[in-house]
């Protein structure tokens, strides 16, 4: 039997990262998602529906999410689905479902920018972009090769 477990996820962070250290000092944040459909009910009117994920991040990954996301951050995660379960306080047992992310790709820029620039002196060392490859140079020479293996 063939199993799989793949989540990818774009939205908005609802809340700011809450990071946390395990007594053996590795880095885990929680990110609370929203995730916004919009689509046409039967009426053809526009409605928007919002699904709200938890998602843990850890290591030095979630320590970058810390640092750089806040609420409001558009956010790409890929990972996969986990169950956890324990006892709270009351002695009820708690289960839970979340996404394990083990990438997390920030798509809106970083507060105030300044993470985003380069320092002035590694923006000099860049070497000039090579603009002698156009897009659709991959689609001639596929048409090319065609034409000449008919």
């Amino acid at each position: 039997m063939a199993n799989f477990n793949k989540v990818l996820l774009m939205g908005n962070l609802t809340k700011d990262p809450e990071l946390r250290y395990t007594p053996q000092g590795v880095a885990v944040v929680n990110l609370r998602l929203a995730v916004n459909r919009r689509f046409r009910d039967r009426n053809q009117e526009v409605k928007d529906e919002v699904c709200f994920v938890n998602c843990v991040v850890w290591d030095k990954q979630a320590e970058s999410c810390n640092q750089y996301l806040h609420k409001g951050s558009a956010v790409f995660i890929e990972g996969r689905l986990q169950s956890r379960s324990w006892e709270d306080n009351a002695g009820q047992k708690r289960n839970v479902i979340e996404v394990r992310a083990e990438r997390v790709q920030f798509l809106s820029g970083f507060q105030g920018g300044a993470a985003l620039k380069q320092p002035q002196a590694e923006q000099e060392n860049l070497p000039e972009p090579d603009n002698s490859f156009t897009e659709n140079a991959w689609l001639e020479e596929e048409s090319e090769g065609k034409t000449n293996e008919g």
